[in-house]
Parts: C-alpha cells; sequence; structure tokens
C-alpha cells in the first residue's frame, strides 16, 4: 500500500513532480484523463499507469484502489480538488495537490471532520507557495511572543505556466479578502504596502490568497493580509491557451522566488524574515514529492493539515536551495 498516484501527470508540473517521484524511488503510478499522454508518459518512466476522468464517482473511487497518497496535478483545482478530495475519503487514501486557490483550501476545512472519521489526511498546498509562505510565517511567529498579525508578500517572477495561468483567470477572486480576529472579511483592493525582499522596498498589491486559511490553521494568528510583487510577465493577457506549457531550465534558473513576512506582537514588537527560493515551477514539484514520500513513511495526521502545520517551519528549507534569514 505505499503507493503514489500523480493525477495530471502528464502536464506541466505533473510530469517534473512524477519524474522527481519515479527518482527518488517511490512506487508512483501516472494518472490522468489523456489516454495517450499518459501511456507515453508511463512507458518512458517504466512505471504503471491509470487511465480515467473525474466525471464518474465510482469509477475515481475504483481507480485509487490500493493507493496510498494522491497528488492531484490537475488544475484548476476547483475543477478537480472536491471529486478526488471526496474519492480519498471514500477509499483511505491520502490527499495531496499544489492548489494556490482559496477554495481548496476552504472545502478541506467543510471536509475536515469526514477525513478525520476516515482517517485520511487532506493536504492542499503540498508544494508552492503555500509552502513557502506557511513556513516562513511560522519561522517568523516563533520570533516573537503572541503573535497579532501576519503582513506577507511573495515575489513571483518569470513567466506562468500555461495551466496556472488558465487557473489564476478562472479563480480571480470577487473581493479582496483578509483576515481579521480570525475572520475572513473584504479590504480595499486598491491597498498596498512596501516589502523589502532582500534588494530594498518595493511595492506589493493586496491580494486574496490560500495563506489567509493555512496561516490561520497552522499558527492561530488572528489578523493576517496577504501581498503579492509581480516581475516580468508573470500575469499574461491574450489567449492564454496559446501560452507555452511553462517556463524552460534556462528561465527558471534566471528567475528566483522571494517572500517577506512582517509578524507584530501584542506589544508592537515586529519581527521580520525573507524566504529566497528557485523559481516556483521547481520549487513546487520538488516539494509537493517531498511531502509525498514523508507521508508514505508514515509521516501524516488525519483531518485537513498545512505544510508547515505537519511538517514544521523548516520544510521550506529542506527543498532545493531555499533560505529563510531574519532581518
Amino acid at each position: 500500500m505505499n503507493t503514489l498516484l500523480i493525477y495530471g501527470a502528464s502536464g506541466y508540473t505533473g510530469r517534473m513532480a512524477t519524474e522527481y517521484a519515479k527518482a527518488a524511488g517511490l512506487n508512483v503510478i501516472a494518472a490522468g484523463r489523456d489516454e495517450a499522454k499518459i501511456t507515453a508518459l508511463a512507458t518512458e518512466l517504466e512505471i504503471p499507469s491509470r487511465v480515467f476522468s473525474l466525471d464518474d464517482e465510482a469509477a475515481v473511487q475504483q481507480a485509487l484502489a490500493g493507493v496510498s497518497v494522491i497528488l492531484n496535478c490537475a488544475g484548476p483545482y476547483h475543477r478537480t480538488a472536491k471529486v478526488l478530495m471526496q474519492a480519498a475519503i471514500g477509499t483511505g487514501c491520502h490527499y495531496l495537490d499544489m492548489a494556490a486557490e482559496l477554495d481548496s483550501y476552504q472545502l478541506a476545512e467543510q471536509l475536515d471532520t469526514a477525513a478525520k472519521v476516515a482517517g485520511v489526511m487532506l493536504l492542499p498546498g503540498s508544494g508552492g507557495s503555500v509552502a513557502m509562505l506557511g513556513c516562513l510565517a511560522g519561522y517568523a511567529a516563533e520570533q516573537v511572543v503572541q503573535p497579532r498579525k501576519v503582513a506577507i508578500a511573495l515575489h513571483v517572477s518569470g513567466s506562468m505556466s500555461r495551466g496556472s495561468a488558465i487557473s489564476a483567470s478562472e479563480n480571480l477572486s470577487s473581493e479582496t479578502l483578509c483576515r481579521r480576529n480570525g475572520r475572513l472579511q473584504a479590504q480595499d483592493s486598491g491597498k498596498t504596502r512596501l516589502f523589502d525582499f532582500g534588494k530594498g522596498d518595493v511595492s506589493c498589491f493586496a491580494v486574496t490568497l490560500p495563506d489567509l486559511i493555512s496561516i490561520w490553521h497552522a499558527n492561530h494568528i488572528p489578523d493576517i493580509e496577504t501581498f503579492v510583487h509581480v516581475s516580468g510577465n508573470a500575469f499574461p493577457q491574450g489567449d492564454l491557451q496559446a501560452l507555452a506549457d511553462g517556463p524552460d531550465a534556462a528561465e527558471r534558473a534566471a528567475n528566483r522566488y522571494q517572500a517577506a513576512v512582517y509578524i507584530t506582537d501584542q506589544q508592537g514588537w515586529v519581527s521580520r524574515a525573507v524566504l529566497d527560493t528557485v523559481n516556483g515551477y521547481t520549487f513546487t514539484p520538488l516539494a509537493a514529492v517531498e511531502a509525498a514520500r514523508r507521508v508514505l513513511n508514515g509521516e501524516l495526521r488525519a483531518g485537513f493539515q498545512t505544510p508547515a502545520g505537519l511538517f514544521g517551519n523548516q520544510f521550506a528549507s529542506s527543498i532545493a536551495d531555499t533560505t529563510i534569514t531574519t532581518c
């Protein structure tokens, strides 16, 4: 039963995750709905495959038979997460994904009790910005007593993959949210704040990120605001279907990601920390596969979990060339 099934394995990020899982010696199954692409990938990597769509609940549950962990790499996640989370709960299979969409985390909150009863873990954002920002916020929060406020920003550099761009376009929030006194609420969509990612202050704009849920879930800090700074063509316009699969290795190497956080405690003292890492499209599949490896080895808790809450605030620093430093 130590089997990892990667759904969406033939996509841009899913393929990298499948290759990393194979290289790590995991017992991995390539899965997805496109039979030709999945079969070709499985043949190339000499691993088993399963082809199924998410339209038939019974077929999905049958496809998860004998699977210990599913890693969902098929976005947009508002189309795939619910079906696969519910199937995982129904079959006793632990669920991981790479979502950066608020809906997946709200869904995991809603399914938390059912997952606990079934002994199943739901770990959305096992790789990607949620793992980065969650570990950064948790690390900085350790430096103060009774943290009260979090202001955190992600620097997105380089181009988007086609899949990410489509997911982002379909999940643009109608309002900009923050967390106040433990509750999600609307805030000014035009709000900006200066953050220093290591080379001086730059302006970041307020956005609705799933870290409003994941940081709260892991640390219970009542006030949270999330921001983004974009450089390059990270948010493309026009026909998204015409985009390339994703940035190539050279572009990923040239565009590192950073994040910065300010944690304020009850007395007004501020802790500041910065994360520097490889490109998000390099970090994400590496972190997701490492999370899956740990879960396969028994590092898990039933119900809705976050990477930082489950693995600790050093999880991000264990991935590739990632550092977190206090300032």
